[in-house]
């Protein structure tokens, strides 16, 4: 069996509030409790694990490929909720998207500063 990465924990303050928002917007299955984590599935059967951080939470980035139309209605989603977003990991390029590797992309943040993105195309085409 090749290697797959199967889940990843994300630290957050409110796991609710952010495993919630994040399923909304990619528009995936509501969050599932395991333990002290609010488990949002992905497609590919990869989750991602939010539990929630009393310390301080280290911001991370997070990456989701999406085909064309997942992009239109996620971009929708975001503009709904009046997110800011970027064209760039940097956020130097406000409400832009990017067209790398002939998709599309953007990046937005988390309410902990994690910096999320979406593309129709993985880097390198």
């Amino acid at each position: 069996m090749p290697v797959q990465l199967n889940h990843t924990i994300v630290h957050v303050r409110d796991r609710e509030r952010s495993a919630r928002l994040l399923a909304e917007l990619l528009g995936v299955a509501d969050p599932v409790p395991y333990g002290p984590f609010l488990v949002v599935e992905l497609a590919n059967g990869c989750s991602l694990d939010f539990v929630r951080e009393d310390g301080t939470v280290h911001p991370q980035h997070y990456a989701f490929l999406v085909s064309e139309a997942e992009f239109d209605e996620i971009f929708a989603r975001i503009q709904a909720h009046s997110l800011p977003y970027w064209a760039d990991p940097y956020h130097r390029q406000p409400g832009r998207i990017n067209t790398n590797d002939g998709g599309r992309g953007l990046y937005w943040e988390d309410a902990d500063g994690h910096n999320l993105e979406i593309i129709t195309v993985p880097y390198g085409g």
